[in-house]
């Protein structure tokens, strides 16, 4: 079957290095860090006293006041962010082509401060008084639908739920679905609002979370002293096109999506397997998807999460994989300046990975003071380097054994 090629022609982003890709991009190149005091939440009443905050953004800038009062956080952020990519790519949605345009956004754990909200409601004042947009605004898949309804697209229609995998397998299911003929545009990408009182004692209760209070060092992924990941907040949306769908109307390319690999640990509800054996599968998946060989990778945007298993295990994966090119190919995490998005996390590198294609240049891992020896590949440690970069992939693994790559290819 003669595969249909797909290319990225727009991007958006709501993160905690700005709210907006071009802004976001440029923070990751300078290093800066999104990361600051925990201001949503009382900090005195958790463990994690850092946060990767969006900053000074404002729904109403893009959602009418009305209808922004009935939608989540992570709903905002998606419906701004597929706003901008949508304009990033001039494209035009229209009763002509709007049922050839999809929309799969994924969010990870959706309208959690909804839910906090509207139970503390409920406890006080009884079911009269929960809100009729409770369940609308809770549920995950309520990015994929406002957006869809915001933008008039009205094509295959989905949202992934795979934990920290989510932005990543959604970019990937929406890639398969242009391939296979049954969508000529996909808006794609993930949202996460999950600053808030229950998500963050979960996480904390389960020792996921970095205690370093220094917000400038708490992300510190294949760093030896790192102590867990640093929460984050955000959007990322990709607009995904048929390659002659895009030429036709002239539009401007980043990058070409060439490949796409998921698989499943079937190992631990957290931990992920030993030697990251699931997540070697994907990259290996990936790869052959993509009719190339691990030689040709020259960048991976990796998962690199800031905890002791996830950047030992995804090292261990990337030699198993790659081999002695393993010590030659660049990997970053770009967490040590974004914190993990959780669901948004793999959406927003993707973004970031695709700029880095663009511009020649490898993102950097930040806050790498005390080399690990058991992380000692290339980590492109505290400052960008320029690079041609022909192909780049990147890395999500998920809560669950979840474990999603997809790969990048300059576009010619």
């Amino acid at each position: 079957m003669n595969k249909r090629r797909v290319v990225v022609t727009g991007v958006g982003a709501v993160t905690p290095l700005g709210n907006d890709a071009e802004t976001t991009w440029k923070g990751i190149i300078e290093g800066k860090s999104g990361v600051g005091p925990l201001t949503r939440l009382n900090a005195d009443e958790y463990p994690a006293k850092v946060a990767a905050e969006v900053k000074d953004f404002n729904a109403e800038t893009f959602i009418d006041k009305k209808d922004a009062r009935k939608m989540d956080r992570f709903t905002h952020y998606a419906v701004a962010s597929a706003l901008m990519a949508v304009k990033d790519a001039n494209l035009t949605i229209n009763e002509e082509n709007s049922h050839r345009v999809g929309v799969w956004i994924g969010s990870g754990i959706g309208g959690m401060e909804t839910f906090e909200n509207q139970f503390e409601m409920f406890q006080k004042r009884g079911y009269k008084r929960v809100s009729p947009f409770f369940v609308p605004m809770m549920i995950p898949d309520m990015a994929t639908g406002q957006v869809s309804i915001t933008l008039g697209a009205r094509g295959f229609n989905s949202c992934t739920v795979t934990a920290c995998a989510t932005g990543t397998n959604s970019i990937g299911d929406a890639f398969k679905v242009i391939q296979r003929g049954d969508a000529d545009v996909m808006v794609t990408g993930g949202a996460e609002a999950p600053i808030t009182r229950m998500a963050v004692a979960g996480f904390c209760a389960n020792t996921a979370l970095s205690t370093n209070p220094d917000p400038k060092t708490a992300s510190r992924p294949f760093d030896k002293n790192r102590d867990g990941f640093v929460i984050g907040e955000g959007a990322g949306i990709v607009i995904l096109e048929e390659l002659e769908h895009a030429l036709s109307r002239g539009a401007k390319i980043y990058a070409e999506i060439v490949g796409y690999g998921a698989t499943g640990d079937a190992y631990h509800i957290t931990a992920p397997a030993p030697g990251g054996e699931g997540g070697a599968r994907a990259m290996k998946m990936a790869i052959e998807d993509a009719g190339l060989s691990p030689e040709d990778i020259d960048y991976i945007n990796a998962h690199g999460t800031s905890t002791e298993y996830n950047d030992k295990f995804e090292t261990m994966a990337v030699k198993n994989v790659f081999g002695e090119h393993s010590y030659k190919v660049a990997m970053s995490s770009t967490k040590s300046m974004t914190g993990h998005l959780l669901g948004a996390a793999g959406a927003v590198e993707a973004i970031i990975t695709v700029r880095a294609i663009q511009e020649s240049i490898l993102p950097p891992t930040m806050n790498y003071e005390t080399p690990d020896p058991e992380c000692d590949l290339d980590y492109v440690v505290n400052e960008a380097r320029p690079k041609e970069i022909n192909v780049a992939m990147s890395n999500s693994l998920g809560f669950g054994g979840h474990n999603a790559t997809i790969v990048f290819k300059k576009y010619q």
